[in-house]
Order: structure tokens, then sequence, then C-alpha cells
């Protein structure tokens, strides 16, 4: 009788964290399903209400990139998945996190607690310096440096588990993560070190990447607008000439204003 009880838990357990598939799958690998289903209960979660079918998640996905809303896992939106991207979960347009979390002053601090070696240790900091500005030039937010103590900001480059139970994957994947303003670990920035970060468009630029991440360290969610800093997914894009996208601007000033001539 207590084989049975257990065997019926973990039967439930198991159908709790499993979504039922959808039919037609297109020709779709075991290992891809499974690769999906992963990338659903990721990303997928902050909107849906529970228990929500895979269906029901990938018409969500599709309908956030703008794709053709199937509700089927073609492969069209298994290549979207495997896109290399942020690891914060997607919403709508471009939005702030729920209860729109913001800092309660302008003057913010940042520390860079760890070095990656695939880039000069000046290239790093200038890199995480002009990602900030992107954010300064058109708010009142002014960000500085400590290299000691404690900071509103922390950045860090770590692989696989690091401390905050979400994981990095390996190379490609998921960049990078970022945490919403508030104490403790909130605001923080980490990357992932198992990529090839670069200055230029080799592997991942690391200051397209922290940009984006700076943005949800202020209180931003993903935006749908292809070509917004805040778009889920990485897109090299010359440096030299980068310009915030305005929606990009709409959703950063909606929590602090323009910034003072």
């Amino acid at each position: 009788m207590m084989l049975l009880h257990c065997l019926l838990l973990l039967s439930l357990c198991y159908g709790a964290l499993s979504m039922p598939r959808p039919q037609n799958d297109g020709g779709i690998s075991a290992t891809d399903w499974e690769f999906a289903e992963g990338y659903l209960n990721q990303f997928y979660t902050s909107n849906a209400k529970e228990r929500t079918s895979m269906t029901e998640k990938l018409e969500e996905m599709q309908r956030f990139f703008r794709m053709k809303v199937t509700g089927k896992l073609d492969q069209e939106t298994m290549d979207m998945m495997k896109t290399p991207r942020c690891g914060m979960p997607d919403v709508a347009e471009f939005s702030t996190f729920r209860g729109r979390p913001r800092w309660q002053r302008n003057s913010l601090t940042y520390r860079i607690l760890n070095y990656t070696p695939d880039l000069p240790r000046n290239v790093i900091e200038e890199s995480i310096q002009r990602a900030f500005g992107v954010w300064s030039q058109v708010t009142p937010l002014r960000f500085t440096r400590v290299s000691a103590g404690d900071a509103d900001i922390l950045i860090q480059f770590n692989a696989r588990s690091h401390g905050d139970q979400s994981p990095f994957d390996g190379p490609s994947g998921v960049l990078a993560h970022a945490y919403a303003p508030g104490s403790g670990i909130g605001g923080d920035a980490h990357f992932d070190e198992d990529e090839r970060w670069s200055s230029d468009r080799r592997g991942f630029n690391l200051f397209l990447v922290a940009a984006h991440e700076f943005g949800h360290s202020l209180g931003l969610d993903h935006s749908q607008v292809p070509g917004a800093l805040m778009f889920p997914t990485y897109s090299y894009v010359n440096t030299n000439t980068f310009r915030l996208s305005q929606d990009d601007v709409n959703g950063i000033q909606s929590l602090y204003g323009r910034r003072r001539k």
C-alpha cells in the first residue's frame, strides 16, 4: 500500500511538471521536445495561468515574437528557441516588472566583482561604463563605479551554478540575466563565463549584452519590438552608432523621467 501511494504521488508530480504536447509536431525530435518544454517553462510563466498547456504557451511565444500563431512546435519556432538570448522571462511590448520596481534615487553605484579572461580589464570596464551610459543619456540617472564594498548593482561573470538558483547552461543559449531593483540581489547582473565575450562582432558583444541586462537592473522587462535593446534575443549591431530605440526610451522614461538639460 505504501509503495502504491508513493507511485501515485510520483505520477501526480510528473503530471504537474510535464505539459501535454500538441499534435502534429512536424517530426521534432524527443531531445528538441524536452528542450522546448524547458524553454517554455523558463520564459513563459509570468503571464500564464496555472497548468497552461504547451499549446497555449507555444501560442504565447509565437505571439510575442510576431510569428504565425499555430500552437505547434514547428522548425521556425524551434530555431527561435535556440537563438542566444537573455535569461529573463518574456512579456509583451515595452514593460516594467510586476509592481513597477524602480530605484528611489537617481545616483547609483556599481561594482565589477570579477573579470572575464576574454577581454582586457580596461576594455571590460569601458564596455560596462558605456552600457550604463545608454540609459543615463535619456534619464536623470547617474552611475558611479566603486572598487570595494557594497554597491547597488553588482556585476559578475560565472559559469553554470553560481548561487542564485538560476544556473547558466553553457555556451550559447542564455547569455546573462539581471534582477529588478531592490535589496539583496536586486539590480545585480550576471554574465555567463562560458560565452566568448568580445568588444566587436565576434562571439557576444559585452557592451550590447550588458546594456540590455542593465535595463532589467533598472526595472524594465522584455520588449516584443524587434530592434529594441530590450528584445530578448541577441543580435549584433554596430556599437559605434548604437542608439536606444524609441520603445526603450519610452520604457525607461516611464520609470525615471527625462534627462534634465
